[in-house]
């Protein structure tokens, strides 16, 4: 659980990385005055503009999204090492960051939520924001105070620098427990990215905004609110079985690795490729797993079923591609509303998302679809990952241990003739990696 004074100490301690913020500055508009907005329900029917085909330079423009992807990968990485068990909420908040959508975390109080989507706002980079929700939260706390320079000549208008409004990455801790006046302001900055108070109209840079609770809410009125956190994530406890591995990790100061200066320059390409990536293709796979999940019993309405769309052209360009397919339909289980029917919907997509995978979330994608693609994609990652660095390991039992470890797995998992390409490539390096010098 996070104090409520962090957000001040947190806007302060990322003040220096506003510059590395490839987005221009918020934009003020006259009460009135017209603006763009980032898919609002108005446009739930919409779709996606442009199609992303064809072209002589479609060919680049997928090696670009690929290099983009593998910079954004990396960072998802990175904010992931050390927190066990927490990969996935890193991973998906990832995604969401490039899909444009909202990501709410359920779990009990001191399960790392807050630190997950703190290290990876820290690793993408861009304005950071967080706060612990109460009853008696005033809407100043979240959007800024009066400007009394403003008030002095007669206008009613907030001060938003520092504050949500103005934030790129967003932390909402209890989101639920926010007045009446809190969450129907939170409703307009989340769904059009616009903050409107009084006079003040801004045009708001969210990415994303994350949003924790211990539970969902069983009141009815706050359903609305609710929906418009498309992904869900569940976390529980470590399990008794890495426990040493959490104490290890806990023992150990968290060092934020050097982030590329143009990074958020890559998540913004891979947001546009995202909104322009072709989906004709996949459309009536996905068309058939939205009905599959509501004759289940997974309630999906329609805007959540129009808004998968984001989660798989995210996915999609996350995995180096500008056409989605089949094989990122392992983020439907996401959008299902509660642990129970996230499971269920595992289930009843089962034969669908059987060859689903992504290399640049591969953790959650293996998670989410089961599907042995998709735990070739991990095994790969964490093989390289532990190949590049075997160079600096010191030469000793743990350090073979950690080789030989990963190199069981594959084998207990793929028949020698079922190897995928890349994966016997990791395996090959590493049997040369643990055989005796």
């Amino acid at each position: 659980m996070t104090d409520a004074t962090d957000a001040t100490d947190t806007a302060d301690a990322t003040d220096a990385a506003d510059a590395l913020t490839s987005r221009p500055a918020p934009t003020r508009y006259a009460p009135g005055a017209s603006r763009a907005t980032s898919t609002p329900d108005s446009d739930i029917a919409s779709g996606f503009a442009g199609d992303g085909r064809g072209g002589p330079g479609a060919s680049a423009a997928a090696g670009s999204t690929a290099a983009d992807a593998e910079l954004v990968a990396a960072a998802a990485a990175a904010a992931g090492q050390g927190l066990v068990g927490r990969g996935t909420v890193a991973e998906v908040v990832t995604l969401c960051a490039v899909a444009g959508e909202h990501v709410l975390v359920i779990g009990e109080p001191g399960t790392a939520k807050s630190e997950a989507v703190r290290r990876v706002a820290g690793q993408l980079g861009g304005r950071y924001f967080e706060y612990l929700l109460g009853r008696f939260t005033e809407p100043n706390e979240l959007f800024g105070p009066v400007d009394l320079r403003r008030l002095r000549e007669g206008h009613v208008e907030f001060a938003t620098e520092g504050m949500l409004p103005e934030a790129e990455f967003a932390f909402l801790d209890e989101v639920f427990l926010g007045s009446t006046a809190v969450l129907n302001t939170l409703l307009g900055l989340l769904n059009d990215r616009v903050f409107r108070r009084g006079r003040t109209v801004l045009a708001s840079p969210l990415r994303v905004c994350v949003g924790a609770a211990n539970h969902l809410p069983e009141d009815p009125a706050l359903a609305a609110f609710a929906d418009r956190f498309l992904a869900r994530v569940f976390v529980e406890p470590v399990p008794d079985g890495q426990l040493e591995d959490l104490l290890t990790a806990g023992r150990r100061p968290y060092t934020a690795p050097e982030r590329p200066a143009r990074l958020l320059g890559a998540l913004d390409r891979l947001a546009a490729a995202a909104r322009s990536c072709d989906l004709d293709a996949v459309t009536p796979l996905l068309g058939t797993a939205l009905r599959r999940l509501r004759a289940a019993g997974v309630p999906i309405s329609d805007r959540r079923a129009v808004r998968s769309q984001n989660l798989v052209a995210a996915a999609a360009v996350l995995d180096g591609r500008t056409t989605a397919s089949a094989r990122d339909l392992w983020v439907l289980p996401l959008v299902a509303p509660t642990a129970d029917t996230q499971a269920l919907a595992r289930e009843t997509l089962a034969d669908l998302i059987d060859g689903a995978a992504n290399r640049s979330l591969a953790h959650t994608a293996e998670e989410l679809s089961r599907s042995t693609a998709a735990r070739a994609e991990r095994l790969v990652r964490t093989g390289a990952a532990l190949l590049a660095e075997h160079a600096g390991l010191s030469d000793g039992r743990d350090s073979r241990l950690r080789l030989e470890a990963v190199l069981r797995e594959i084998d207990a998992g793929f028949a020698a003739a079922d190897l995928p390409g890349a994966l016997a490539g990791i395996r090959a390096g590493l049997v040369a990696a643990v055989a005796p010098a």
